[in-house]
């Protein structure tokens, strides 16, 4: 068995800390970006527009992340320090809200440039499950988000939980980076507008069900577990789409981009430079999950202290 003994701290920088959590988002985007720019002739994207939807990602998918982190589970905190909600130095991202903020992302990019939704969606979701699996590593690091107690070899002792545990966050990083190679074959093999997207939605939440049996839940939504609900509800979402995309007729690309390929660059890799710096100052779950110690900063402030753990 394992016992974890990883800083989640990289270093400091200026009195600010900098986390491996934080880094893995900074990666993923950063990914996200080089994948865009090595597809640029086959979706016919400006750097520009490579830089474009790159921003909006980023922006919307840490507002997302952080919008549904705070409303479904932090929501007895925050709704008492209301203030504190666009902190994300302090903690707290949700995943389901990620693949929102990253729908919502797509969709203003593909408004103001003209471009079809399902084309540049399908061609998202690829690195979008390499950056969904990069954030779980760095939960990891974090010691964020343990599993039930186990007595397998592959236990881990994480710091301030009682007995082994699964990793459950390691199981979900395996599961998100094997959809990477399985989504690029489904492209190949029905390159349909859509059924890229509505494979992604369908098995990131469906097998996601069943790594999170694994999972201790805080918090219950509609008598499941919060986060089992969503994946319940997108499975459902996934596996109708799937069938609607498959058996509709393939839809004329269409649409092209108002942006001028002389459009200047630097003010957008000046933006995406501080999206990406900014991401390495996020920890992971500080105000609940994350180890007592990490809270240092605002002892006075820690959820521990104001709520006892939810039963």
């Amino acid at each position: 068995m394992i016992v974890h003994r990883i800083d989640p701290v990289i270093g400091e920088v200026g009195g600010v800390d900098l986390w491996w959590y934080g880094l893995s988002y900074t990666l993923g985007f950063f990914e996200v970006f080089l994948w865009f720019r090595s597809q640029r002739r086959r979706l016919g994207f400006s750097l520009a527009e490579v830089y474009d939807i790159s921003i909006l990602l980023a922006s919307c998918v840490v507002i997302g992340g952080r919008a549904v982190e705070v409303i479904f589970y932090e929501w007895p905190y925050y709704s008492q320090h209301p203030s504190q909600i666009p902190w994300i130095w302090l903690g707290g991202m949700s995943t389901h809200g990620l693949l929102l903020g990253g729908a919502i992302g797509t969709a203003i990019f593909c408004r103001i440039h003209r471009r079809p939704f399902l084309t540049i969606a399908d061609a998202l979701v690829i690195p979008g499950a390499f950056l969904m699996g990069t954030g779980r590593i760095g939960n990891f690091i974090d010691g964020q988000i343990v599993g039930s107690i186990t007595s397998m070899p592959w236990g881990v002792k994480f710091p301030d939980a009682d007995g082994f545990r699964h990793p459950v966050v390691l199981y979900d990083a395996i599961k998100n980076l094997l959809l990477v190679p399985a989504l690029i074959a489904i492209r190949k093999r029905n390159p349909k507008p859509g059924v890229v997207l509505a494979n992604f939605i369908f098995w990131y939440a469906f097998l996601r069900i069943f790594v999170d049996v694994f999972r201790e839940y805080p918090t219950r939504l509609f008598g499941l577990a919060t986060g089992q609900s969503l994946n319940l509800f997108m499975s459902g979402l996934g596996l109708g789409l799937w069938v609607w995309f498959a058996i509709r007729r393939a839809a004329s690309p269409g649409g092209s981009s108002r942006l001028r390929a002389g459009s200047t660059l630097w003010p957008r890799r000046v933006a995406f430079a501080a999206i990406l710096a900014l991401c390495m100052t996020m920890p992971s779950d500080w105000t609940q999950d994350i180890p007592k110690r990490y809270g240092k900063r605002h002892p006075g402030l820690h959820y521990s202290k104001i709520y006892p753990p939810i039963e």
